[in-house]
């Protein structure tokens, strides 16, 4: 199974998520640089703080707690040094574009937690190969926006239409290094569906991806026993659909992505502008 990891600074979100079955719960302390480069984009800087870890760290005892912190920079031996001394059991780095920033990153880290790189730079997907040979990755996230933004396409999930997802993916199971990409919505909702983006996660060999906003929204302002319900229902249906995708056939996947690339195509296409593939 996939495993779940869902953003929140919220002790009980946090805690209602943990026993759904959301294998880690995302303390998102990046904000350095990222309003800049998605300026006019519908994203979300979340601005956790160290505060939220320590709350949500007291309350999260079965799944693992993520922390993403800011890109390299002289701030980031005393973010990491914070992450671990206040709980996280992964530390992730974004927005990193070299081999040189990965061994930093890993040498400041020093085991002292799992490590996850955020690659959704198009410098770090050339670097790739090397990347992988670095022998303390426990775990690579394929941001899709990011990647979107420096490419100039209309739509995130074109990076999967196109194959350069295909690309990455085989890298890096050659390296046998689990990974994952972008969000999932909730079953049935969205364009592709989250159900035809979920096969595709299997169809590359994905271990992981993210609950989107979809979750989040259906949540916000809702009591705590709303937000259990919703999150049992939904982790239900995601886990059970996951279950029945597992068992499909070769036919069926490659049947699947060409529905993806074509509903991708309608998606960009409802967008307006031009297409640049890099």
């Amino acid at each position: 199974m996939l495993k779940l990891s869902y953003i929140t600074n919220d002790p009980e979100v946090a805690g209602v998520a943990e026993d759904a079955g959301v294998d880690w719960i995302f303390v998102d302390w990046e904000y350095r640089g990222k309003s800049e480069r998605q300026a006019g984009r519908d994203t979300v800087v979340s601005r956790h703080s160290v505060d939220d870890l320590i709350r949500v760290r007291r309350v999260v005892k079965r799944a693992s707690i993520l922390v993403r912190i800011n890109p390299l920079g002289p701030w980031t031996k005393n973010e990491i040094d914070d992450a671990v001394k206040f709980g996280a059991d992964c530390v992730m780095l974004p927005y990193f574009s070299s081999v040189g920033e990965v061994d930093q990153f890993i040498e400041i880290l020093n085991g002292r937690a799992k490590t996850f790189l955020l690659l959704e730079t198009l410098s770090a997907i050339e670097n790739l190969q090397d990347i992988v040979t670095r022998e303390s990755i426990d775990y690579v996230h394929v941001g899709l926006n990011d990647i979107h933004i420096e490419r100039k396409t209309r739509f995130m999930f074109e990076f999967l239409s196109d194959g350069g997802l295909d690309e990455v993916s085989a890298v890096l199971r050659d390296a046998q290094i689990p990974f994952g990409f972008g969000g999932i919505g909730k079953i049935g909702t969205l364009k592709p569906s989250a159900e035809r983006i979920l096969a595709e996660h299997y169809r590359l060999g994905s271990t992981g991806v993210i609950l989107s906003r979809s979750f989040h929204n259906s949540v916000r302002g809702r009591s705590l026993e709303d937000t259990r319900q919703i999150f049992s229902s939904e982790v239900g249906i995601f886990r059970a659909t996951e279950n029945e995708i597992s068992k499909k056939d070769l036919h069926f996947f490659q049947e699947n992505r060409d529905i993806v690339k074509r509903e991708i195509a309608e998606v960009a296409d409802s967008m307006g502008g031009s297409i640049l593939f890099g």
